[in-house]
């Protein structure tokens, strides 16, 4: 049985802090053999999603995508149609993972979403 470290806290961990705020967990991954900043890390969901400056960052083209055809729901409840699905290379630590990105075209502030199952 292989076991997976996490990084996780408890709420032994929040005594003694002030909780005044539910802020979003921003990280930097190094995604493709780069590191990414601005990294949202979505515990609401499973979908991995990037955004079109990591997408032409990376110097990516159109056939480089698998075919998606299932559309999201943004955060401002409007339909998002995907250009495709490409899977790369996350390391996070010394843990190296495949994992497969739904690219969208439209704005974020953010490189990427990754989930937190």
């Amino acid at each position: 049985m292989e076991v997976r470290l996490a990084l996780s806290f408890s709420d032994e961990d929040k005594v003694g802090t002030l909780q005044l705020h539910d802020n979003a967990l921003v990280i930097i991954l190094r995604i493709g053999g780069y590191d990414m900043k601005r990294v949202l890390v979505d515990q609401g969901s499973d979908a991995k999603i990037m955004y079109p400056d990591l997408f032409k960052g990376l110097k990516l083209k159109p056939n480089d995508l698998a075919c998606y055809d299932s559309p999201l729901i943004g955060f401002d409840g409007k339909i998002v149609f995907s250009k495709g699905q490409i899977k790369l290379h996350v390391q996070a630590g010394l843990e190296v993972v495949e994992v497969n990105f739904i690219v969208v075209d439209t704005y974020s502030p953010y490189t990427v979403i990754v989930a937190r199952s």
